[in-house]
């Protein structure tokens, strides 16, 4: 077939070239500029009408990629500065009066965040009462005596009332920490008591046995290694920590007593590790009143002499999300370490399991 009888766009590239001669200088080079020809090239290489475009919608992504990195950095910058202003007191009444509350949710193994909580509330002039919103088994035994020991220092020193509300379970260390509260409301159905204290740890022996290892441990001092997780305890070791564990339990009960204004000798009785309803505490006088967060808030909002609706200040909550976690003081573990379990010792604990 002669080139005549072709259709256009299989003609000769020097013909096609010639309909475009911006492009003819590239119709005898390939994509690398090697030399031509292309005899029957759809079109002179590379664009037959110049380079392309760019198209609306990508400039636009370019923007918007932009503009939320720009967003990101300002978010993060305004999050270090508000978490900074929290840490140094910067959640306050403003001078209004208010109620303070302080929620203490969960297994209590920590006590700084709450006592810096009570202290805040405590030196704020505007806060005439604290209530503490509690949903806890209890936890850690120094921690939870800890708090115990800060709200009657904010009740005594700083002479400020300080009321506890149990919302389901206010048992154990929780228990321990309401006890010293100014009074303590819980619900019928609430839970609360648990007056004991219990010592627990993994012994990992046998495991160590299945992958033969070894635990090596030199020491000094009959009872240093006491509590070994690799061995079971001999009988002067689980005598030695019985002691330990029925001096704590002497503690509990005298704090209770002097949180509750009574005499040991009746909170002794109590001290099971059992634990009570709400309906059933109250005449047991483990608690002030059945009732649940929002009467304990007026009632305590009408006790210091605020009328109507209380106004309520809350501790700042940590952001969640990807902010909460470039925020955080310290960085949290996502994935729990699989050593850890060997590292575990034994712990005393004002908990209700």
């Amino acid at each position: 077939m002669s080139d005549q009888g072709r259709p256009p766009y299989q003609q000769p590239i020097q013909q096609q070239a010639s309909s475009y001669p911006q492009q003819a200088p590239y119709a005898q080079q390939g994509p690398t500029g090697a030399p031509g020809p292309y005899p029957y090239a759809p079109y002179p290489y590379p664009y037959p009408y110049g380079a392309p475009r760019r198209s609306g919608w990508f400039w636009a992504a370019i923007f918007a990629a932009i503009v939320a990195v720009v967003v990101i950095t300002f978010a993060v910058m305004f999050g270090r500065m508000f978490a900074a202003m929290a840490s140094a007191g910067g959640t306050s009444s403003f001078g209004q009066p208010s109620i303070g509350v302080v929620d203490i949710k969960g297994v209590i193994l920590d006590a700084d965040k709450i006592n810096k909580q009570l202290e805040r509330f405590g030196k704020d002039d505007g806060i005439k009462a604290i209530v503490l919103h509690i949903d806890s088994p209890g936890g850690g035994a120094a921690a939870s005596q800890e708090v115990y020991h800060e709200v009657l220092r904010v009740r005594n020193d700083l002479h400020k009332p300080v009321v506890a509300s149990v919302e389901s379970v206010g048992a154990s260390g929780a228990y321990y920490i309401a006890s010293g509260c100014n009074r303590i409301y819980a619900n019928p159905a609430s839970v609360v008591g648990s007056i004991g204290v219990i010592m627990e740890w993994t012994n990992y022996g046998e495991l160590l046995k299945w992958a033969k290892l070894k635990n090596v441990s030199l020491h000094d001092g009959e009872l240093k290694d006491a509590g070994d997780p690799t061995r079971d305890m001999t009988p002067k070791e689980q005598a030695y920590f019985q002691g330990l564990i029925d001096n704590m339990y002497g503690q509990f009960i005298r704090d209770v007593a002097t949180g509750r204004h009574t005499a040991a000798e009746k909170i002794q009785p109590l001290a099971t590790g059992q634990v009570w309803t709400g309906e059933q505490a109250l005449p047991l006088g483990l608690i002030d009143e059945q009732g649940g967060f929002r009467t304990a808030l007026l009632e305590t909002a009408k006790k210091v002499g605020l009328k109507g609706e209380p106004r309520v200040v809350r501790p700042p909550k940590s952001p969640g999300g990807l902010i909460g976690l470039l925020t955080e003081d310290e960085t949290a573990e996502l994935f729990t370490n699989p050593t850890s379990m060997l590292n575990q010792s034994p712990g005393f604990y004002f908990l209700w399991k």
